[in-house]
């Protein structure tokens, strides 16, 4: 078996955002270790059709808080500092699909 083959999701959260979807997975390694994977999904047409172009992140538990940090600071800079009179809440009715999960 390839080392890199993917693993079953156990948990999954998608996002459809416009044109774009994002998948947030959790997977397991073989020995029982989880990590995330958060797929940016968009979909793209040529004469012959469409078809998906994806971009991927592997993301590890040893990064989780770093990586979530980041995240929180630079989101809250752009609703804080950036754009403090927009209503980010506006947005939030129909972009966040039901939690998929896997027994």
């Amino acid at each position: 078996m390839e080392e890199n083959k993917e693993r079953e999701e156990i948990y999954s959260k998608r996002v459809r955002a416009g044109k774009r979807t994002y998948f947030f997975d959790v997977k397991a390694t073989r020995s029982n270790d989880y990590y995330l994977t958060i797929t940016e999904s968009k979909k793209r047409y040529r004469d012959e059709g469409h078809f998906y172009e994806k971009h991927k992140i592997f993301l590890y538990k040893e990064d989780f808080n770093k990586f979530v940090d980041a995240l929180n600071e630079c989101v809250d800079h752009v609703k804080e500092e950036l754009m403090p009179d927009y209503d980010f809440a506006r947005l939030d009715s129909d972009n966040i699909d039901d939690e998929l999960s896997w027994d």
